[in-house]
């Protein structure tokens, strides 16, 4: 599908209109931050949720209420103040791959985070770049594993400077950062832009933008996120990540 620049921009607002909507809250996985109004825990259960947001998305949805319930409904204060006890209850969680060891080394991080890192907006705002948050990506990632932690832990936060498309924090980066009239994301973080923010790219999004011509490599990597932040940018630059859910809509509602 081949369209002018005028004509691409004209069909993806639409769509973005179209399923840039609460309705959209129900069925995604940003329906477990919704669920609070402290900025820290919807930080935290918003950060978590994302992590393990790969496969059908009911079962990302369970999984994440799980932890959630598992947290005792108050993630900032399970975080901060949970005992080795409570810690080790955790144990029999799992998603996939991220089992209760990786919950509670996740917890554990988060509060040294909070503690001493003066939380994750601060991190990410001290590492951003005035284009792109993928640096600041690479040394989160660095900071949340500088506490105690086993090897396979680090696997589940995703690195750019890896190649990675980081889809999963990209996401989550994407709820904290960017303000949508309709209430879909938070816009919690005031010290960065939505001109800063990567498209989730996932192979949805990849698809699709494939057959719209605003990404030509196959494969779903860094350098095709950088691809297709060029063309996103060009098409909106303050808010070139709204278009995730034209791509998104588009891809699993769609089948385009």
């Amino acid at each position: 599908m081949k369209l002018q620049q005028n004509e691409l921009k004209e069909f993806l607002d639409f769509k973005v209109s179209q399923y840039n909507t609460k309705a959209f809250i129900q069925d995604d996985p940003i329906r477990i931050p919704h669920h609070f109004k402290l900025k820290e825990d919807i930080e935290i259960s918003g950060f978590l949720v994302a992590t393990i947001a790969w496969g059908n998305r009911k079962s990302i949805i369970k999984s994440g209420e799980r932890m959630i319930e598992l947290m005792g409904e108050s993630p900032y204060d399970f975080a901060m103040s949970a005992t080795p006890k409570q810690i080790a209850s955790l144990n029999g969680f799992v998603h996939r791959t991220f089992n209760g060891d990786d919950f509670a080394t996740f917890l554990k991080a988060i509060r040294n985070l909070y503690k001493s890192h003066g939380g994750f907006e601060n991190v990410f705002a001290k590492h951003a770049t005035p284009e792109s948050l993928q640096p600041a990506i690479h040394e989160f990632k660095k900071v949340f594993f500088s506490i105690k932690h086993s090897e396979r832990t680090e696997k589940h936060v995703s690195d750019p400077f890896k190649n990675s498309a980081a889809k999963k924090i990209n996401m989550w980066l994407r709820w904290m950062v960017r303000k949508d009239k309709s209430g879909v994301d938070f816009g919690l973080w005031k010290s960065i832009s939505p001109s800063q923010l990567s498209c989730p790219l996932d192979v949805h999004s990849g698809n699709v933008a494939r057959k719209l011509g605003i990404l030509k490599r196959a494969q779903n990597d860094a350098t095709a996120l950088a691809e297709l932040n060029v063309s996103l940018r060009k098409l909106d630059s303050k808010d070139p990540v709204k278009y995730d859910f034209a791509l998104f809509g588009l891809g699993v509602f769609e089948k385009f």
